[in-house]
């Protein structure tokens, strides 16, 4: 079997889990640990959303979308590790490694097109509020988790055809716990000096660009509600500080991975270990727990599951 124009490589060797046994049996139950008690809270966000009638304003749509996105993002690379820990198998076949690097980058972009949305609907809600419904209807927050998605796949789409031709004639060992763009290129038979410039500018600088727009966005709209007589000024400002902590957990650890040089450091396999599988489930949570609306309504789901049982 052969891929790309001259491969040979068929499976890569994922070294980033350590062969010293304590430390495979910490993060297997770290990552049960997420699985088991964030996994469904993350469901029941999106559950709770759904079922209760005063969460249907535009701000919890874009949470279910992100608590979605998250549960898929948090599928794509853990299973396969738990798998090679449990097992002792390190290999990951060169389709699976191909399909890790696309599902990373279009859930991941589409996540990040999801905080702009969230961003968006935050500027309106403050800045505008009388037009606020008329502004931010369904269909344009419908537009909007649509666009999101879309945006992910473009970006994800353009890495993995630039990949794909490459040729991978021999080494096949990948210092790390899955596959993603950084360790992929350096492991090619051939110059990519031009391709690792171009996935910077795919990855990097994007992350770059909308995390200082992000932040440039909210520390705008915290100015305003500080100088303004905006109603529930509390509220408005706890959630604005709510999103930009979710920004610097999206997009800190994403700067770091995919703005340095491709080469191998010390606290690169820490950074991608909690960017790619311990953030994504704390990201809804993290919502969760600095909104009075939603705790009482999950409060209320679980008193109504439990009258009914």
């Amino acid at each position: 079997m052969e891929n790309g124009s001259h491969s040979v490589v068929t499976e890569f060797v994922l070294q980033g889990s350590s062969q010293v046994l304590g430390l495979q049996l910490f993060l297997s139950v770290l990552l049960l640990l997420f699985y088991f008690i964030i996994f469904p809270g993350n469901i029941c966000i999106i559950v709770t959303i759904l079922k209760n009638p005063s969460l249907k304003s535009p701000m919890f749509f874009f949470l279910a979308n992100l608590a979605l996105l998250d549960i898929f993002y948090s599928c794509v690379t853990p299973p396969k590790l738990i798998l090679n820990i449990v097992s002792g198998c390190r290999t990951i076949s060169y389709l699976g490694c191909i399909t890790q690097i696309f599902f990373i980058h279009f859930l991941g972009g589409a996540e990040m097109c999801v905080l702009i949305a969230m961003a968006i609907d935050r500027y309106v809600a403050i800045c505008h509020p009388l037009h606020y419904a008329i502004v931010v209807t369904r269909v344009t927050c419908c537009t909007m988790v649509v666009a999101s998605w879309l945006g992910g796949f473009i970006h994800s789409i353009i890495q993995v055809i630039r990949i794909i031709p490459l040729p991978f004639c021999g080494p096949n060992k990948l210092d790390n716990f899955f596959c993603d763009i950084t360790q992929i290129i350096r492991l090619a038979c051939t110059n990519t000096y031009t391709l690792e410039f171009l996935m910077f500018a795919n990855s990097g600088l994007m992350s770059i660009v909308c995390f200082i727009l992000l932040l440039m966005f909210y520390g705008a709209l915290l100015l305003k509600i500080r100088i303004g007589s905006i109603i529930g000024k509390s509220k408005a400002s706890s959630t604005c500080i709510t999103h930009i902590i979710i920004v610097f957990i999206m997009f800190g650890p994403a700067i770091y991975i995919y703005c340095h040089p491709f080469q191998d450091y010390p606290f690169d396999k820490v950074v991608a270990f909690f960017h790619t599988m311990i953030f994504p489930l704390l990201n809804p949570m993290i919502y969760t727990l600095r909104n009075k609306e939603i705790k009482i309504a999950i409060w209320r789901l679980f008193k109504n599951i439990e009258c009914r049982h």
